[in-house]
């Protein structure tokens, strides 16, 4: 009778350090996705301002590409 006792304990032990071992485990992920989460979107931003810039500098090449188009007729 005591060994069936102590064998039910011995997994219940195993169960809940398991689950806290698992816990902990998602935790850390949680942290690290939120880091790589917050430097996506610095990068995000850096990536849409330059992006922007460019676009900004093409855009007068074309017109001049196309006024010089239209002088040539």
């Amino acid at each position: 009778m005591r060994m069936k006792q102590f064998i039910s304990v011995l997994v219940a032990a195993i169960f809940a350090a398991a689950s806290v071992t698992a816990i902990a485990q998602d935790k850390k992920a949680d942290a690290k996705s939120d880091k790589a989460g917050q430097m996506d979107k610095k990068d995000g931003k850096k990536a849409a301002k330059k992006s922007t810039k460019k676009s900004d500098k093409k855009a007068p090449k074309k017109a001049d590409g196309a006024k010089k188009d239209e002088a040539k007729k």
